[in-house]
């Protein structure tokens, strides 16, 4: 690969890497085996893992991975607490100097494809959260449902609505808690700032099966693993936490929302039998991954592989960059 600046002269950032996909697609054992070959640590890009708590369900690494490679921005809140993407960006940044500054590589590893984009490119800066005026949304949300504060924000943001999905609630909260505090639209105050870019050379490598049955597969697959691992038992002593509760509305909260988390939340509520919980938690998984793709898609920088099928391939690609 071409390590030249546009103007000729060596471009002396350090090297990253950043391996993104598809939840279930590979990325969390190809990440631990560059990090061996190649002096690295690992950055989590997972808006799950960040909490405590939050570990068969979320796919988490385990000890035993964690202990052959060290990793960073994981368990680092509790999980009635919140984690913005700001907050990502800002620790991210942090461990990563602390990685380079050690001489060690640093690998961004994830799907989170907002947390991958406000680490490289930046978020414009815009209104604070407002926790009184997020209440009240929520509030609304509780009374009308998600999709008519969707139909709401369409109204107000058209640009906004369209990016983002009417089943993600924790986006819409936002962006109609930034328009109702500043009277300007999120996507405006988002098209009006320059966004402040990583200083890293980072080649990014999507993982994703060819076949989207593939993928699949491997979300059933994996979910009934995370079953016979004991992931009902673990939202169980989630739900026992003193801090959730206590809470007026855990299905509110960013780490029950999270899929798997609501679905089982729910079934221990009392709705729906185990094969409805299974059908609804394999769904929603489904849908993350379709949005994971959708936001993969559009980043036109990064190179594609099956990891099933390229392994080689990707092994060159990886050489080749560092």
């Amino acid at each position: 690969m071409n390590t030249a600046a546009s103007d000729g002269r060596e471009d002396r950032r350090p090297r990253a890497l950043a391996i993104a996909g598809p939840t279930a697609s590979g990325k969390t054992a190809f990440a631990l085996d560059c990090a061996e070959r190649f002096g690295g640590e690992i950055v989590s890009v997972d808006s799950a893992l960040v909490y405590r708590g939050l570990d068969v369900g979320a796919a988490k690494p385990t000890r035993e991975e964690r202990a052959r490679v060290p990793h960073h921005l994981i368990d680092v809140r509790d999980p009635w607490e919140t984690y913005s993407a700001a907050d990502f960006a800002r620790d991210a940044r942090i461990a990563i100097d602390d990685i380079v500054a050690r001489g060690k590589l640093p690998i961004l590893a994830g799907g989170t494809g907002l947390y991958f984009h406000a680490l490289l490119h930046g978020l414009a800066p815009m209104p604070e959260a407002d926790p009184a005026l997020r209440a009240t949304i929520a509030g609304e949300a509780a009374r009308a449902g998600w999709p008519a504060m969707h139909a709401q924000l369409a109204q107000v943001d058209p640009d906004a609505a369209r990016r983002i999905h009417a089943t993600d609630p924790q986006r819409i909260q936002r962006a109609l808690e930034v328009y109702r505090a500043s009277g300007k639209p999120i996507s405006e105050w988002q098209r009006m700032h320059d966004r402040d870019r990583v200083p890293l050379r980072v080649f990014k490598l999507v993982l994703a099966p060819g076949d989207r049955a593939v993928l699949h597969a491997r979300i059933a697959a994996r979910f009934d693993a995370m079953l016979d691992a004991g992931f009902l038992d673990e939202v169980r002593a989630l739900r026992a936490l003193p801090g959730l509760a206590a809470h007026p509305a855990p299905l509110d909260l960013p780490a029950i929302r999270a899929v798997g988390y609501r679905q089982a939340w729910e079934f221990l509520d009392g709705q729906g039998d185990a094969a409805t919980f299974r059908e609804r938690t394999i769904a929603a998984t489904r849908q993350l991954a379709k949005r994971q793709w959708t936001w993969l898609r559009g980043e036109l920088d990064a190179v594609w592989a099956d990891p099933a099928r390229d392994r080689k391939r990707m092994d060159r690609l990886v050489e080749g960059f560092l």
